[in-house]
């Protein structure tokens, strides 16, 4: 298919049923139900496929940035506490 690129092909299956299941129409015979839940879940799978290939190919990009440029992401040592972060509470009356 035209809509994923090669190289997403190497990822794993996306979990479909952890992204939630809608509810069945009340009208409408059990064939239509059958075949707009296939279609559904190809649809689906195709969508969420799609999604992870996207998310993965910016995280790659993000932490090809960072390799390249350790100076901008240093660890700091000094932690500083929660009152140096927060300036003094005076209510006003």
């Amino acid at each position: 298919m035209a809509f994923l690129p090669d190289e997403s092909r190497s990822l794993p299956p996306p979990p479909l049923l952890n992204k939630g299941v809608r509810g069945w129409r009340g009208h409408g015979g059990v064939h239509r139900q059958v075949l707009f839940a296939t279609v559904g879940c190809f649809v689906g799978y195709q969508l969420v496929k799609r999604a992870e290939y996207v998310h993965a190919k910016v995280d790659r990009e993000l932490f090809e940035y960072i390799r390249h440029h350790p100076v901008d992401f240093q660890a700091k040592t000094e932690k500083k506490r929660i009152g140096e972060l927060l300036e003094d509470f005076h209510p006003v009356r």
